[in-house]
């Protein structure tokens, strides 16, 4: 029967607000864009996740008795102290959004952009909600270079295609993994093998081993060219990876649309964070156990990537839950919400 917010309405918001809502307790669902979702509704593609999956998500939560305040940015559109005081306790899931930059020259040129921009415009029109007050950020007839080769970078290969890009290459600065387990990943931990994803399969040239090292401008401040070198990658007496740039493998790759997928760094602190004056921990994110998903100021919680930093929608799931059941103890003194067996190997 006690209040909670639940800041951040991505996969880990969701799923806390879903238990906590089973426990009895009355949560408000706050999220700063027009609608919820996080990642799931405007990082994500269509040909990748229909939102019509979301929305029957949120309508089933809505008829549970959850509230969504979208709109809504704490700290600005309300403030922190208000949130404070209205409410037991808040769990922070706001993701990690702030994207990894590359500070190299010509960065400032026109033409360079952070990947989530450019899937967010694109999830936006796909929706219809789009309000052509930006300028739109388009593959069409361009040579795209997408650096970075995780999912995201996966995702604006496969979102360029669907714009009918004049050629698309994706870089990794790591060197190409095997295509299958070696002695080095042993079963059951996490194969870092080869992904081939449906984006790949439409159509893209990628390169491994290969950093971006200048942006090249025309006249008009417009990205005309990239300028990479190739690297060769080698294990250390302590068994760490380094890499020094090959001599005379410098060239220069035509490209009028750059976007960089290379990861986030941690979540947003300016607003929200900072007013709570939580702690962060050495990569930046919210300070929280991940036994009891509780930060420094009792009543405030974290979980998913603003917990853990960048990761899968499947263990943001999983953190929300987690949290859920420590929100709850935390306000009753004991939870019959269901947990995780500890015995199992997470992989």
């Amino acid at each position: 029967g006690k209040k909670v917010a639940v800041v951040g309405s991505g996969p880990a918001g969701m799923a806390a607000a879903a238990q906590l809502n089973a426990a009895g307790h009355t949560v408000t669902v706050f999220e700063r864009d027009d609608a919820p979702g996080g990642l799931l509704r405007y990082g994500i593609p269509d040909f990748k996740l229909e939102k019509w999956v979301i929305d029957r998500r949120i309508a089933v939560l809505e008829e549970e008795g959850i509230s969504f305040v979208n709109n809504t940015e704490v700290g600005k559109d309300i403030s922190v102290s208000d949130l404070l005081r209205q409410y037991n306790a808040i769990v922070l899931t706001g993701g990690s959004t702030i994207p990894r930059d590359l500070p190299i020259p010509g960065r400032e040129l026109k033409g360079v952009h952070f990947a989530m921009d450019f899937l967010k415009q694109q999830n936006k029109k796909v929706s219809g909600l789009w309000d052509n007050k930006q300028e739109a950020i388009l593959a069409t007839g361009k040579n795209v270079v997408v650096i970075g080769g995780g999912d995201t970078g996966s995702d604006c290969v496969g979102t360029s295609n669907r714009q009918d890009a004049k050629s698309i290459t994706q870089f990794e600065l790591l060197p190409k993994p095997s295509e299958t387990r070696t002695p080095a990943m042993p079963w059951p931990t996490y194969p870092m093998v080869l992904k081939v994803t449906s984006s790949h399969e439409e159509g893209a040239i990628r390169q491994w081993a290969i950093a971006t090292k200048e942006f090249i401008g025309d006249k008009n401040g417009n990205l005309k060219a990239l300028k990479t070198v190739e690297l060769e990658w080698k294990i250390g007496e302590n068994g760490k990876a380094s890499f020094t740039e090959i001599e005379g493998s410098a060239k220069e790759i035509p490209c009028e649309l750059a976007l960089l997928a290379m990861g986030f760094v941690h979540p947003q602190h300016d607003g929200l964070i900072n007013e709570l004056a939580v702690e962060l921990d050495e990569r930046g994110n919210v300070r929280a156990g991940e036994k009891a998903y509780q930060t420094n100021i009792p009543k405030i919680f974290a979980a998913g990537d603003m917990r853990r930093g960048q990761s899968l929608v499947v263990w943001a799931i999983s953190e929300g839950r987690e949290c859920a059941r420590k929100v709850d103890e935390f306000l009753m003194g004991y939870s019959v919400l269901e947990t995780k067996d500890e015995n199992l190997i997470a992989i």
